[in-house]
């Protein structure tokens, strides 16, 4: 049995209940746990939360909420795709313009994570291609699962405007102040 059956087995019998890295750790006899860990959620479709997920837990605190697993939809983007989409957006969301370890509007106690999201959701055609990914925080991804947003709001010019120097802004600001001054 591997270390990933082992952690499954594991959560499975203690579902429910916080279990910790240290308990982990034990039982998967490996140091790279926290990688079993993503599998188990993102291959397997188990919905285990930590301090990220809920405010009640501290780092090192895991807990599988129920055996009910979420769909899984094959994912291909590779790691260097996704540093390059995370560059080029600036490490910033492109709906609301928040950053990583930004505080959670919708989570007191909770940071903000980066996720790399398809602009048109895979269910509906869309593939993993530059121009049909881009970084959404967890606050604005959660729960638009298949949803299209409209294509240029204000909040997504905002957010490209906040993630350029201050110079760079400045000068819209400048250019905004000159063309609706009356």
């Amino acid at each position: 049995m591997g270390a990933r059956d082992r952690i499954r087995k594991y959560f499975i019998e203690n579902v429910g209940k916080i279990v910790t890295t240290k308990q982990i750790r034990k039982i998967a006899g490996i140091s790279e746990y926290a990688r079993r860990i993503r599998e188990l959620r993102d291959e397997e479709g188990y919905q285990i939360m930590s301090h990220n997920d809920r405010a009640d837990l501290k780092p090192g605190q895991y807990i599988l909420e129920n055996t009910a697993r979420k769909p899984v939809i094959s994912r291909s983007i590779s790691p260097q795709l996704r540093n390059e989409i995370l560059e080029r957006n600036g490490y910033t969301c492109q709906r609301c313009g928040a950053g990583p370890g930004d505080a959670d509007p919708f989570n007191p106690g909770r940071k903000i994570r980066l996720h790399i999201d398809h602009i048109k959701p895979i269910s509906q055609g869309g593939k993993d291609t530059k121009d049909n990914l881009r970084v959404l925080c967890s606050a604005c991804n959660q729960g638009k699962s298949n949803v299209q947003p409209p294509s240029e709001t204000a909040l997504n010019i905002l957010a490209k405007i906040r993630k350029l120097g201050k110079s760079e802004q400045k000068e819209v600001y400048g250019f905004l102040k000159r063309k609706f001054e009356m």
